[in-house]
Formats: structure tokens, sequence, C-alpha cells
């Protein structure tokens, strides 16, 4: 429901504002500079951190891939070098190095990018068909091993703590996952790339929501009624649940897919991040040389690459719950932003014509404001500190370098 009210103001968007920079070009638009800055630097996060997520767990099921095939990566080479319990607030050292399958897919996708989206456009397509009828395979077969007495209780009754079962865990548990939902808004950042975006763009966001939920939610109930859900906190889990089943004939095919289809997932982040950047770039806010673009490929190669270099560093170091409430956290934050523009826009611009409008304002911006920051609230302190602590960076590059060099405030200086 929260994704919902949020896809309707996004769909608004991006058939009034039909260009790349997905919410933050429709800050910019309507909240002014300064807000727009906020929302681009929360979406670097936003981003760079969701790439890194699912980057980690694509370590994971190439690992079990692997291990199937009788080939074995040493531990200390496939894990990050610190784990993170959330309960007790504490790290540990794992004894590994670092994880060489994230940072190795993490650099081969970036090289993919810089060669160009049409290229990465049709892999993505092969990768994305392939991972849907693997998907739905695994359901299919999956609902004739549900057994029913492992979804009681339903909702675990909560251990002591916010946030570990019961009804705050439902709360914590959907706001750690919800970068998972940040697909809609990589629609709306290649919307120049789009032959119709002012059609195209709101469908894709509208449709992919409802696709998503429905699969999401399928899937999970096969997952949870398959393995005791005290099983599934692995990187691979999709594994555990096939392995479970014995259906050795299905194994490959599902880690095959697992792995594309977690390499589709990484292309749109990777790209999107680059787009938001090239905008940035456009307006002045950060250094004009990431809005470069490779002579012969047409892309733009420097931000593709160091946000490939960052994000592939990050994610041969760091945890997987880390890295995920904050790109969560972050998806949230953006999200929050992209309502209030809608609300503001139709009362200080309402005669702009919109293809697509938001039913229900003011009713639904406001719940979409609302549910986010709920969510949001669910989250652990640590992830609070965390965002604040990267915001507070991003308004000291601001004040010290894009407040300065913003091609809008020239405009407005006379002479």
């Amino acid at each position: 429901m929260t994704c919902s009210f949020a896809g309707l103001c996004y769909a608004e968007f991006a058939s009034l504002i039909p260009i790349a920079g997905s919410a933050y070009t429709y800050t910019y638009a309507t909240l002014g500079e300064f807000f727009a800055w906020i929302i681009g630097w929360d979406l670097i996060l936003e981003y760079s951190l969701s790439a890194t997520t699912v980057s980690i767990g694509w370590s994971g099921y190439m690992v079990s891939f692997l291990k199937d095939l009788g080939l074995t990566l040493p531990a200390r080479l496939s894990a990050a070098p610190f784990a993170f319990d959330s309960q007790h607030q504490t790290w540990t050292a794992t004894g590994a190095l670092f994880n060489l399958p994230a940072f190795f897919i993490v650099a081969l996708i970036t090289i993919l990018l810089v060669i160009g989206i049409k290229e990465s456009a049709k892999v993505n397509v092969v990768i994305v068909f392939l991972k849907i009828t693997a998907i739905l395979i695994f359901i299919g077969a999956g609902l004739f091993f549900i057994k029913p007495e492992l979804w009681k209780p339903f909702v675990p009754a909560n251990q002591g703590g916010f946030g570990f079962f019961g009804l705050s865990g439902i709360l914590r548990g959907a706001g750690v996952i919800f970068f998972a939902y940040l697909g809609f808004d990589a629609v709306s950042t290649v919307a120049q790339e789009a032959k119709n975006p002012q059609k195209d763009v709101p469908r894709g966001i509208l449709g992919s929501l409802f696709i998503c939920t429905v699969i999401y939610i399928a899937f999970s109930l096969v997952l949870t009624g398959v393995v005791h859900y005290s099983n599934l906190n692995v990187a691979a889990p999709v594994a555990v649940a096939i392995d479970a089943m014995r259906l050795f004939w299905l194994s490959p095919l599902i880690k095959i897919a697992a792995i594309v289809g977690l390499i589709s997932v990484m292309i749109v982040q990777l790209m999107a991040q680059s787009r938001i950047f090239f905008s940035m770039a456009t307006d002045g806010l950060i250094p004009q040389a990431a809005s470069k673009v490779h002579p012969r490929f047409g892309t733009p190669y420097l931000t593709t690459i160091v946000t490939g270099l960052a994000v592939g560093v990050v994610a041969s170091l760091l945890p997987i719950g880390i890295v995920g409430e904050l790109a969560s956290i972050g998806t949230l934050l953006a999200f929050i932003i992209v309502c209030a523009g809608v609300l503001v826009l139709r009362y200080t611009h309402p005669e702009l014509p919109r293809p697509f409008r938001t039913p229900g304002v003011p009713f639904i911006p406001v719940l979409g404001i609302l549910s986010c920051f709920y969510l949001m609230a669910g989250l652990p302190k640590d992830t609070w500190i965390r965002l604040l602590g990267w915001m507070a960076l991003g308004l000291v590059i601001y004040f010290a370098y894009g407040i300065r060099k913003s091609k809008l405030r020239r405009k407005q200086l006379p002479g």
C-alpha cells in the first residue's frame, strides 16, 4: 500500500516531467534546488547500497551453485570480514578477507554499462524472461511441498525487543526490505530513453509495481511454507528451499535463474545511479566531469566507473544487513519527497498539463508521506544515525561546492 501511494505520485511526475533524473528532477522542478540536492544525495546512497545489497546476495547464490558443481570457493574469499548483530548492536570478525564474487559481478556489470544501454537492455530482457520463468516454476512446484504448520504462528511472538518478531517485527521487516521496490523509481530515471515517456513511463511504473507485488507475496508464501522461517536467514534462501524440497532437477535451474536474475537487478540500479549523477552534473551541482559522455559508446562512463568501483569495494567488505537497511531508509525518504512534490505542485501550478493525474489528491500524497515515515520509524536507531551522517556530509558538499557552481544560481546573478 505504501508503494502504491508513492507509485501513483511517481506516475504523475513521470508524465509531467518525462526527462532523466527520477525523483531528483521532479524535486528540482517543484521544490527547488536545495531540496533537489537533498534527494539527489539521498538517491546516491539509495541506488549504490541497493546494488551493493543485491551483489552480496548474488555472491551467496553463486557460491552455492559452484559448490553443486564441486567447486568450493574459500570462505575467506566469499564473505565480509565483519558481521553485525542488529539485536545486540555488536560487530564480530568472521575471519574472511573480502567478498570476491560480489566485487567481480559489480565490475562485470560496470563494463557492460560503459559499453552502452542498448546492449545492456538486450541482455536485461533475456535475463528477466529467464528469471520470471524460473520464479513461476518455483512457485508452481513449491505449492505441492507447502506445510501449513510452518505458518503457525503466522506472526511469531516478539522476543522482548522492538523489531524482533511480533507486530513490531513486521514493521521493521517491511522497512528493511523496502529497497526491493526501488525498481519503479529506476523506471523513471531513464524516461528520456523511452519512445513515448508520457504514456510508457506511468504504465511501466504502475504495471511493474502491481506485477512485482503479486509475485513477491506468492513467492514469500511458498518459501516460508517449504522451509521454517528460522532457516532462511542466509545469503541464498531460495537454495535452502530447493534443497529442502529435494527437487534436484529443479535446483540448477532455480539457482541459475537467481544468479542471472540478480544481475538484471544490478544492471538497472547501477544504470539509474549513473543517470542521477549525470542530471546533477548537468545542473552544476557536482563536477562537470560526471556529465561527460564516452565518444564511442555514448554513455556517462566516468560516473558509471566511479559508481561501480565504490559499490564493488563496499560489497566486498560490509555485511548484507547493514547496507540493506540503509538502502531502504534512503528509498523511503525519496518517496516522501516525491509525494510532497506532487502535493506542492498541485497547489502552486494547477494549470500544468498532466497526462497522468494522481487520483485522490491531497489524500494519496499525504498517505504516501505518512506511510513511508511510519516504515522509517520502525528501522533501527543506528540506521537513522548513518542516514543523518550521510545527509550531513551532503550538505557540507552542497554549501562548499554545489551552491557556488549551480547553473540555476548563476543565471539569477545580475550581469
